[in-house]
């Protein structure tokens, strides 16, 4: 009977998820947030469905109260999400808050399956970065000196990289983090948001050849402190985000073409200097030819990515435990296997529907700084989907970084939700501006 109920449940929570998905894009036929409010709320009402669906066969397997318990007070934290952001930000984009409590739905869902004392956690960072960004919007759309702190943002993200790669603790052959009072930070991942600003701010001012060999400097001890620390993932999620932010503000085709040359030979550089690379590589190029070794994590993520086919195996019907560190690097493969390939696929549009919203607004804005930022972290955000997305599927090497928002990391969800937090002030800002 156990088994029948997540058979058919299956289908539903497909359904669920591609109607929510459709929405996503069909949002965009109007301009105005006005005439997309009924979207909106049935957005909010799939998602909720959705959500009760998924816990109720979670419940029934596990036949533990606690989850139940868990599962009310997710609906609070959603609902609180919505709500607040509703009342103190009537011209706040909805969509974003959407995808926002989706994401979050979804790990919830997985996280409570593969490690319920994770998702426990994963729900008090949640909380936490609720309180801790729910004012950001405002402060971001209101106060005007953020541009004047372009120096400040670059010695702030150099010192505390420079920290890591003296102090931190390896994990997995690179330094990542480093602890205080008990509690583990991974700087780099609050860095990329300073560092669109630095870069935003040089880029507004000019984009002379002066300029952006100064600005590039800068950006270059960020890069070299993360090759150093050999956080290669993050490394490469600075370099893109440069590259890119530089050529659309200075529209010379030479700075793109030389970035990407730049990046080969970085590649080639880190293949030769660092073992934990040449172990990726390998794995990568033939998984199955190291199976029992480097390519252990792959094969097993593509096995229970092929197993889980269209519509997945159910929840509680998979072995995605058998995936190492399938909570934070490789959910997208738990997910794949019990939700099914149509459920990836469609969690893969709700991202890209994030990052088509967040260059929206970029493209928006009159102001040249604020305009940059947004494109910036738009990019940091797509790119890492990317990155992590490509590497459990074997399309790129794997880099370790998370799935923003759905990923089992404290570090990764609140700034994820700074991100989305500060988009959401450049959009205020820019519905005040018309």
């Amino acid at each position: 009977m156990i088994g029948f109920i997540s058979q058919v449940s299956k289908y539903i929570i497909v359904l669920l998820m591609a109607i929510y998905t459709f929405q996503c894009f069909y949002v965009f036929r109007h301009a105005s947030e006005e005439k997309r409010k009924g979207t909106y709320i049935l957005q909010n009402i799939f998602m909720f469905l959705l959500l009760f669906l998924a816990f109720a066969v979670i419940c029934v397997h596990t036949q533990e109260r606690e989850i139940l318990i868990f599962f009310g007070a997710q609906q609070i934290i959603l609902l609180a999400i919505l709500v607040l952001y509703r009342i103190i930000y009537p011209l706040a984009n909805r969509l974003i808050v959407n995808n926002m409590c989706m994401l979050l739905s979804i790990s919830f869902i997985m996280l409570t399956r593969l490690s319920f004392e994770r998702s426990v956690k994963q729900f008090k960072i949640v909380i936490l970065s609720v309180m801790l960004t729910i004012f950001i919007p405002f402060f971001i759309s209101r106060w005007k000196w953020f541009k004047k702190l372009t120096w400040v943002y670059g010695g702030l993200g150099i010192a505390a990289l420079g920290v890591v790669m003296f102090l931190g603790s390896i994990t997995n052959g690179s330094k990542l983090s480093y602890t205080i009072a008990g509690y583990t930070f991974q700087p780099s991942e609050f860095v990329k948001i300073i560092f669109v600003f630095f870069v935003a701010g040089m880029l507004s001012k000019s984009t002379e050849l002066l300029q952006v060999l100064l600005v590039s400097i800068v950006a270059s001890i960020h890069i070299i402190i993360l090759v150093l620390s050999k956080d290669l993932g993050s490394a490469l999620i600075f370099s893109v985000t440069y590259i890119m932010m530089l050529y659309v503000a200075s529209r010379n085709f030479f700075y793109l073409l030389g970035g990407l040359a730049a990046g080969v030979g970085a590649s080639v550089l880190g293949y030769s200097l660092f073992a934990h690379v040449r172990t990726r590589i390998i794995a990568w190029k033939d998984p199955f030819s190291v199976i029992e070794n480097q390519g252990y994590q792959i094969t097993q993520s593509l096995f229970a990515i092929g197993t889980g086919g269209w519509f997945g195996m159910g929840l509680y019907e998979g072995a995605p435990n058998k995936i190492p560190v399938v909570e934070a690097d490789f959910i997208f493969s738990a997910i794949s296997e019990e939700l099914g390939c149509f459920f990836s696929l469609c969690l893969i549009l709700i991202c890209i529907s994030c990052f088509v919203m967040f260059m929206n607004i970029a493209m928006q804005i009159r102001n040249r700084f604020y305009q940059l930022v947004a494109l910036g972290l738009g990019i940091v955000y797509g790119f890492q989907v990317f990155l992590t997305i490509g590497g459990v599927i074997k399309f790129i090497p794997l880099t370790g970084v998370t799935l923003p928002l759905v990923s089992y990391g404290g570090t990764s969800v609140l700034t994820t939700f700074i991100m989305f937090a500060i988009i959401q002030g450049l959009y205020i800002m820019r519905k005040n501006e018309g």
